[in-house]
C-alpha cells in the first residue's frame, strides 16, 4: 500500500526581485518569469512522476492582492494537473491570506482549498485513503498555536498534516502559527508538509517533518538551489527526493585576493569565478566578497562591478554580479602607513599602550554619578578597546583620505 505526492511551498508567484538595479532587459525578463518557470517545473515533475496528488503548503502568491497575471498562470498549471487526474491540496499563508482584496479567478475542481479553521480533506484512490489536515490564514497575522486544533481522525490508511508556520525559537521568519517538533510528533501523522520557512530543512525523519523551502530564490539572502520534494509514502517508510526547480540561483562568493597585485589580476580572478558558474544548468545572481586585497583604490569595487556587468551582456545562462564588497586588509594597510611617515608610527603606538586607554576613560571613572556603576577594566578589555580604536582609525583613514 503506497501513495506518492509532491510537497512544495512558498511559490510567491509574481514576486518582485528586490535589491537589483540597471539590469539588461533579457536578465530582467528572466527574473520576472522565474517564479512561474520554477512552479512549472514542479508541475512537470508531478506529471512525469504520475503522483497521486500535490500539496502546496502556503504563500502561493506574493501578496494579498493576488495579481490577475499570477492567478491565471496558477490556474493554467492546475488545469494541466486535472488533465492528468492529479488532485491538489493547498493552504493559503500569511502572504496570500483569505482576507485580502483580489479579483477572484475560479480554480478547477481538482483543487481543494482549506478554509480558515483546521479541516480534514480525504483523498481516496484504489482503496487507499489519506486524511489531509490543514487550514488557511484568515488574516496576515496568525500568531496563535493552530497546531493545538489538529486532531487525527481514524479511518484512513495515511495521515498528512499541512502547516504554514514557524518553529518556536526560530528567527528566520515572523513567528506565525508557532509550534514545537514535539507538538507535531504528538499528532501521530505519517508526514508533516510544512511551509513558511524559505530554507529547506528536515526537522525529523520518522515521521518526516519537512520544510521544502521556496521554489525560487528571490533575493541575496535566499541562496542556493530551491525546489520541492517528491514523496513516496508506504506503511513501512517514506522516501523523499529533492527536486531542484530554481531558474535563477543567488550566491554569495568569497574571493581570496591575497596574491593579487594589479587591477587586471583582480579582474581575471573574478572572471574565473564567473566562468566556473556558467555550466548551463542555471543562471546566477552573484555577490562577491573580496578578502585580503593589497591594493588601495576607493573606486576599485565600482569600476570592477561595471566592467563585469558589461561583459555579461545578453548571455542565455547569465552570471550577473550584483555587488562587490572589498574587505579591507587592515594589517597590510597599517604596514604601508607606517612606512609613509613617523606620524602614523606615533599614532598607532598610542593604541598599543594600556596607559592611553586609562587616560581615555579617566574622566568617566571620575564622574561623580557614573563611577559607582563601573568596574575596573581588565587587561583583556583594555586590549580589546585598543584594537577597536585601531580598526576605527584605519577605517577613517581609508574612507576620508590621509
Amino acid at each position: 500500500m503506497e501513495i506518492s505526492f509532491i510537497h512544495c511551498a512558498d511559490l510567491h508567484l509574481d514576486s518582485p526581485m528586490v535589491g537589483l538595479k540597471n539590469l539588461p532587459t533579457s536578465i530582467h525578463n528572466k527574473l520576472k518569469e522565474s517564479t512561474f518557470i520554477a512552479f512549472k517545473k514542479v508541475i512537470d515533475t508531478a506529471i512525469n512522476k504520475k503522483v497521486d496528488f500535490v500539496i502546496i503548503a502556503g504563500d502561493i502568491y506574493d501578496g494579498e492582492d493576488r495579481s490577475i497575471r499570477a492567478q491565471i498562470r496558477f490556474r493554467e498549471e492546475m488545469l494541466r494537473l486535472k488533465e492528468n487526474q492529479i488532485e491538489v491540496y493547498l493552504v493559503h499563508g500569511n502572504h496570500d491570506h483569505l482576507n485580502g482584496s483580489w479579483i477572484n479567478i475560479d480554480l478547477p475542481d481538482n483543487v481543494q482549498v482549506f478554509p480558515s479553521m483546521v479541516t480534514i480533506k480525504q483523498f481516496i484512490k484504489n482503496n487507499v485513503s489519506v486524511n489531509l489536515y490543514g487550514f488557511s490564514y484568515e488574516t496576515r497575522h496568525v500568531k496563535e498555536r493552530k497546531i493545538d486544533e489538529y486532531i487525527r481522525s481514524e479511518g484512513a490508511n495515511f495521515h498528512i498534516g499541512i502547516l504554514h508556520g514557524n518553529l518556536e525559537g526560530s528567527t528566520d521568519h515572523r513567528a506565525y502559527a508557532p509550534f514545537q517538533v514535539k507538538d507535531l510528533l504528538a499528532k501521530k501523522m505519517d508526514y508533516w508538509a510544512l511551509g513558511h520557512i524559505h530554507k529547506r530543512e528536515l526537522l525529523e525523519t520518522i515521521p518526516p517533518i519537512v520544510y521544502p523551502g521556496n521554489t525560487q530564490g528571490r533575493h541575496k539572502k535566499e541562496t542556493e538551489e530551491k525546489g520541492c520534494y517528491f514523496v513516496e509514502l508506504s506503511e513501512k517508510d517514506a522516501r523523499l527526493e529533492f527536486i531542484p526547480t530554481s531558474e535563477v540561483v543567488w550566491e554569495s562568493l568569497k574571493i581570496d585576493a591575497s596574491n593579487v597585485k594589479t587591477f587586471d589580476e583582480l579582474y581575471r580572478l573574478c572572471r574565473k569565478k564567473i566562468d566556473e558558474r556558467r555550466d548551463g544548468s542555471y543562471s546566477f545572481i552573484v555577490s562577491f566578497e573580496i578578502e585580503q586585497l593589497q591594493m588601495e583604490d576607493s573606486f576599485l569595487d565600482s569600476d570592477l562591478l561595471e566592467i563585469l556587468q558589461q561583459d555579461e551582456g545578453d548571455s542565455e545562462s547569465f552570471v550577473w554580479v550584483t555587488s562587490i564588497k572589498i574587505q579591507e586588509n587592515t594589517e597590510w594597510l597599517k604596514d604601508n602607513l607606517l612606512k609613509e611617515s613617523a606620524f602614523y608610527e606615533e599614532l598607532f603606538a598610542v593604541t598599543k599602550e594600556n596607559e592611553a586607554v586609562d587616560d581615555a576613560v579617566f574622566s568617566l571613572y571620575q564622574h561623580p554619578k557614573a563611577y559607582r556603576f563601573l568596574e575596573e577594566l581588565t587587561a583583556d578589555e583594555k586590549r580589546d578597546l585598543a584594537k577597536e580604536a585601531e580598526e576605527l582609525l584605519l577605517s577613517m583613514l581609508v574612507n576620508y583620505g590621509r
